[in-house]
């Protein structure tokens, strides 16, 4: 029993290594996880980066002011530093995404795994609520969320939250059918172990792996959802810093202040980025791991 368990136990540190070694020579995948990091980090300390109050307003000296030394991403039609907006709004998209996201994971790694663990009339009955998820149209969801409750922060991220974890379900659930006739897990159950802890303590650390990949893309679709529904003009609302709401914003002026659409834009697109090339390098690695 303990040679067992120190072989085990062996394995898994071996490959835990290779696969971090993969991802140590994914160069799209560290360039991803650098940019989530410094915008994570610019999310905590944004009092600190930030050079302005971002919802200081100077209409009558700063409006539309293109980017200079004074104003870095310029000035909003209100005379507010854009950049200093822009760094408050990473903590709301960041945030949000990454919350809405948790949510997702939570609800669907629960179900997902109690769907291919138990099977029968278990999976049948949780995989007939996903379908009945997947044929809601989620932007339409969220509209109507918002609509009833408000365009409060957590009212979108409950709202992202509980439309998207059908996916993060039917991910788990093949993990798990993958895994859960393996020798370990049958040895498992042949010692007596109760069915939680054979799922808590064998099925699920080995099918986790793959739900990073699955969690760092919907994060990124969070972000976009969320920046979406502000440029929609349903999201966060003035005078609260958001990326999606900048470039509705800002769209009426896109010929003679370009930068007020444009620098949200390209912050949105470089997290989301940053999160898809994290997601592949994950995959990649696992990949490599099972010889795919």
């Amino acid at each position: 029993m303990s040679a067992s368990n120190t072989a085990a136990t062996s394995a898994g540190r071996a490959s835990r290594f290779r696969r971090l070694r993969a991802f140590s020579r994914h160069r799209l995948g560290l360039i991803g996880l650098v940019i989530i990091l410094v915008f994570t980090l610019v999310a905590v300390f944004a009092p600190q980066i930030a050079p302005y109050d971002p919802t200081t307003q100077r209409i009558a000296t700063a409006r539309l002011v293109p980017p200079s030394g004074q104003f870095w991403f310029g000035t909003d039609e209100l005379g507010r530093d854009l950049f200093s907006r822009i760094v408050y709004g990473a903590r709301i998209s960041m945030s949000i995404g990454i919350i809405a996201e948790g949510i997702a994971l939570l609800v669907g790694i629960t179900l997902g795994a109690a769907a291919g663990f138990f099977g029968g009339w278990v999976d049948n009955l949780i995989m007939r609520i996903t379908d009945v998820f997947f044929a809601i149209p989620g932007l339409l969801f969220l509209i109507v969320v918002v609509a009833i409750f408000g365009s409060s922060a957590t009212t979108i991220f409950l709202a992202l939250g509980l439309i998207s974890w059908p996916g993060e379900a039917r991910v788990m659930r093949s993990e798990v059918l993958r895994v859960r006739e393996r020798e370990y897990v049958v040895a498992a159950k042949a010692l007596g172990l109760r069915d939680v802890g054979v799922i808590l303590r064998h099925v699920m650390p080995n099918a986790l792996a793959s739900m990073i990949v699955i969690g760092s893309l919907g994060i990124a679709g969070a972000i976009l959802s969320e920046a979406t529904l502000s440029f929609l003009g349903l999201g966060i609302q003035e005078p609260l810093a958001s990326w999606g709401t900048m470039i509705n914003r800002g769209q009426q002026y896109i010929f003679n202040a370009w930068w007020y659409s444009v620098f949200p834009g390209a912050v949105i697109m470089l997290v989301v980025l940053g999160f898809n090339f994290l997601g592949d390098a994950v995959r990649d690695a696992l990949a490599v791991e099972e010889g795919r």
